[in-house]
């Protein structure tokens, strides 16, 4: 798909721009029709992701000091941007964007022993870390209430307990697992006694200590998500990342930084999904004129265009300020999100209704579209969970949870 002009409204560092550039070259070889077959049958986009391995793009945040790239958020953002805007779409775009981000961790906390041997090979594209094993059946959004214990037995953890949404473990090497090394009720606050561990995946599924169950999914069908139950798996003690139970503490570390790139992610699926729109309603002809004529199609479009526009100004400024106040880029990386997510959707239902009845046919892709997007106001975290941050901490009202 062209890209049209008005995607181009952001000044960009000469970095970022670079960057820009780049991805958008790799990513034209991967069209609208790849993805949507890719999606229709379910099949991991290895290609793509391979492609981008190859020259060095998981390791956007590996300091160069381990082979990696040396980003920062800025470019991490203009990155993710342009991969879901080229028609990979929100789900494209995480299909590369935990791999990314699963580094962070171990860059921040990591021994340097473990730096030494792993990093390099995240950068080069031959180690993936594509998952992140934390959320759990009867936790949900209160993490802190996980129940997935790790107990240190000599020399290692042995891992007991059961974790939902664990995506992308099939296409893994290793992941980041959290779990309780201190029960909930023996600390003080219910964020202590959490840690951090990487994971050998094929040493545990080899020993059966780790067991999957796919999780039957109707969006993003190209990231398989799973039930993964830990059975008395043993971790060696050298694998714990950062401090026992400062794990907690050490994701949030990153989690505003990662919520823009996710809001960026949000942002090129909807002018993914406007494009798209405004293509079919300039082309369709209908009682004898062009629908595009029509306000009724037209001011839904304009109106989303708006919206993707406000959202896009606020999360590539926030990006710009990551080194600043993390009070007030927690502020801005939650309306990012929040801002995000409503906007993509908003284009996305926009550009199915324009389609008519052809807007629910995966070979228009819009279905696609509207999926994803439904999908960008749950994760990572809810739009309510969003709204949570900014009542309490920017509002000034009481914790509502």
């Amino acid at each position: 798909m062209m890209v049209t002009q008005w995607r181009n409204n952001i000044s960009l560092t000469e970095t970022q721009e670079s960057v820009r550039t780049e991805i958008s070259a790799l990513c034209s070889d991967f069209d609208e029709a790849y993805w949507r077959q890719k999606d229709a049958e379910g099949e991991y986009p290895f290609d793509f992701v391979e492609t981008l391995a190859a020259e060095g793009w998981l390791g956007t945040l590996v300091p160069e000091e381990y082979g990696g790239k040396g980003l920062g958020t800025e470019e991490t953002v203009v990155m993710m941007n342009e991969i879901a805007a080229s028609g990979a779409g929100f789900s494209g775009a995480q299909t590369v964007h935990a791999a990314i981000y699963n580094s962070s961790p171990l860059v921040a906390y990591a021994s340097e022993e473990m730096k030494q041997d792993l990093l390099p090979r995240v950068a080069s594209g031959d180690a993936w870390i594509q998952c992140f094993s934390l959320t759990e059946p009867k936790a949900g959004s209160d993490s802190t209430a996980m129940t997935t214990e790790a107990v240190r037995d000599g020399d290692e953890y042995v891992v007991n307990g059961e974790k939902l949404w664990t995506s992308r473990i099939d296409v893994s090497d290793y992941l980041v697992l959290a779990a309780r090394t201190t029960p909930r009720e023996d600390v003080e606050k219910k964020t202590q006694g959490v840690s951090l561990f990487l994971v050998d995946i094929e040493a545990g599924r080899e020993n059966g200590s780790i067991e999957l169950e796919e999780i039957d999914k109707t969006v993003s069908g190209v990231v398989h998500s799973f039930r993964v139950t830990y059975d008395d798996l043993r971790i060696p003690a050298s694998n714990l990342i950062g401090e026992e139970g400062r794990g907690f503490y050490h994701v949030l570390d990153g989690l505003n930084e990662e919520r823009l790139v996710i809001a960026a992610e949000c942002v090129g699926l909807g002018e993914l999904a406007i494009e798209k729109g405004v293509e079919y309603a300039n082309e369709r002809e209908v009682f004898g004129r062009k629908i595009g004529q029509n306000q009724g199609l037209q001011h839904p479009l304009a109106d989303a265009y708006a919206q993707i526009q406000g959202a896009k100004q606020v999360t590539f400024n926030a990006a710009q300020q990551t080194d600043a106040d993390r009070k007030t880029v927690g502020a801005q990386a939650n309306t990012a999100k929040y801002l995000s997510a409503e906007a993509a959707f908003a284009a996305a239902d926009a550009a199915v209704q324009v389609h008519g009845g052809r807007g629910v046919d995966r070979e228009y892709d819009v279905e696609r579209y509207f999926r994803e997007a439904r999908l960008t106001r749950l994760v990572p975290i809810t739009q309510e969970l969003a709204l949570n941050y900014l009542g309490e901490n920017v509002l000034g009202l009481p914790r509502s949870y």
